[in-house]
């Protein structure tokens, strides 16, 4: 994921959780750096991470507020995607219905492994 996008769903998640301006203009100095030619292009792995590593900075080190809306963030991220987790495991644990040619391959696999016995005992 781009990093650029990543830090602008930051952004949006701490404003929806009327994060302190401080948290907001750190994200907003690390954004300005983030843009910067050759530096667009970064990725990071997930949105979740990105949180993370911002809660190392040293601004939330020294802030305990822009600390803790990072990890309130940090925690609502991670519960919905425990949640997205537990979806996509149940979807899959759902039987799917077989395809007729499945049936009719095994119909016609046990045809002949019936034919198979009936000749091997009439020996």
């Amino acid at each position: 994921m781009n990093i650029l996008n990543a830090l602008e769903r930051v952004r949006e998640r701490l404003q929806e959780n009327g994060a302190r301006p401080e948290t907001l203009q750190l994200v907003g100095t690390i954004q300005k750096t983030a843009s910067t030619p050759g530096a667009d292009r970064a990725q990071v792995k997930s949105v979740t991470d990105l949180v993370r590593r911002l809660m190392r900075t040293p601004v939330a080190n020294q802030n305990v507020g822009v600390y803790d809306d990072l990890a309130v963030l940090e925690e609502q991220l991670e519960a919905a995607s425990a949640e997205f987790a537990e979806r996509r495991a149940e979807e899959e644990a759902k039987p799917m219905p077989k395809s007729r040619k499945f049936y009719k391959q095994l119909k016609e696999k046990e045809e002949r492994e019936k034919a198979g016995d009936e000749t091997s005992s009439e020996t």
